[in-house]
C-alpha cells in the first residue's frame, strides 16, 4: 500500500511538472534567433562594404596619379591620349559607386535634413526605417535592375570609346550595377541593424551630427 501511494505521488508530481511547461509546437520560430542570423549578415555586410570603400581609396589615389601624370607628360612632352583621360572617368565612377555602400554604412551621406538633425530619442532610427524601406531599397534595386542589362551589353558586344585611342566600356559600365546593389544590400543592413536596435539586440549609436555646408 505505501508503494503503491509512493508511485501515485511520483506520478502527480510528473504531470504537474509537464503542466508547468511552456507548450512548445514542433515548427516554433523564435523571431530572436533570426533576428541574430540576420545580425550576423549585417556585420557581413559591413565588411564588405569596408573593403570596397578601401578600393574606392585607391581608385581615388590611382585618379590623382593618372591625373598629374597625364598632365607631366601632355606640357612636358607634348603627347597626350584620349585612354589616360577616360581611365580617370573610369576611376571616378568606381569612387562613387563602389564608395557608396561605405558612405552609408558610416552614415555620412548626404541627407535632406529638415527636422532629422532635432529629432530625439528613437525618432531617428523610425525615421531611418521609413527612408530605407520606402526609398533607397526600391530606388536602388530598380537602378540596379535598369543598368545591369546596360552592363552585360557592353560586355558581349565589346564596346570600345567612339574617342580615338579609347578604352572599352565594360569596366565602367560594372561600377553602375555593382555600385547600386551593395547600396542596397547595405541599406538592408542598416535596416536589420536598426531593428536590432530598437529590439535591444545591437548597440549603435544613434548620434547624428549634421556635416558642414
Amino acid at each position: 500500500m505505501q508503494g503503491l501511494l509512493v508511485v501515485t505521488i511520483d506520478g502527480v508530481c510528473k504531470a504537474l511538472a509537464l503542466r508547468k511547461r511552456p507548450h512548445r509546437p514542433l515548427l516554433f520560430f523564435d523571431w530572436r534567433d533570426a533576428l541574430t542570423a540576420l545580425l550576423k549578415f549585417a556585420r557581413f555586410m559591413d565588411w564588405l562594404s569596408e573593403g570596397f570603400g578601401k578600393i574606392a581609396s585607391w581608385a581615388v589615389f590611382l585618379a590623382a596619379m593618372i591625373c598629374a601624370g597625364n598632365a607631366f607628360i601632355r606640357y612636358g612632352f607634348d603627347w597626350s591620349s584620349n585612354g589616360l583621360l577616360e581611365i580617370q572617368w573610369y576611376m571616378f565612377a568606381w569612387v562613387v559607386m563602389v564608395g557608396a555602400p561605405y558612405v552609408l554604412k558610416v552614415n555620412e551621406h548626404v541627407r535632406v535634413d529638415l527636422i532629422y538633425g532635432k529629432l530625439k530619442g528613437n525618432a531617428p532610427v523610425y525615421v531611418d526605417i521609413f527612408g530605407i524601406i520606402v526609398f533607397l531599397m526600391p530606388i536602388m534595386g530598380y537602378l540596379a535592375w535598369l543598368s545591369f542589362p546596360y552592363f552585360m551589353n557592353t560586355l558581349v558586344s565589346g564596346e570600345m570609346s567612339q574617342n580615338a585611342g579609347g578604352l572599352i566600356r565594360w569596366p565602367a559600365t560594372l561600377a553602375l550595377p555593382l555600385g547600386f546593389a551593395m547600396v542596397w544590400l547595405q541599406g538592408l543592413a542598416e535596416l536589420i541593424k536598426r531593428v536590432g536596435y530598437l529590439t535591444g539586440q545591437y548597440a549603435m549609436d544613434t548620434h547624428y551630427e549634421k556635416p558642414l555646408q
